[in-house]
């Protein structure tokens, strides 16, 4: 789910999203037939505008966000990448 660092079972403060997120999550172990990421439709594009206030200023040294995979090493990426069930 699209939700910054920290804030992975809701939004703060907010119980109905909260439970949202948790009830989700919790579907997975009715629904999943093995280990797997599934992405979970919710998004809080204000808690990212929240964090990023809130660090300007300070010598934040992350890395743009995104979307492809990174790896520390070539291994990695390679245990990465093998199914879990050959």
């Amino acid at each position: 789910m699209n939700y910054p660092l920290g804030f992975e079972s809701g939004r703060f403060q907010d119980k109905d999203n909260q439970y949202e997120v948790v009830a989700s999550a919790l579907q997975g172990f009715e629904t999943m037939k093995a280990p797997q990421i599934e992405t979970l439709p919710f998004e809080w594009q204000a808690g990212w505008e929240m964090l990023h206030t809130r660090e300007r200023g300070k010598n934040d040294q992350r890395s743009e966000r995104d979307t492809t995979p990174q790896y520390q090493t070539e291994e990695d990426r390679v245990a990465a990448e093998q199914p879990l069930y050959p």
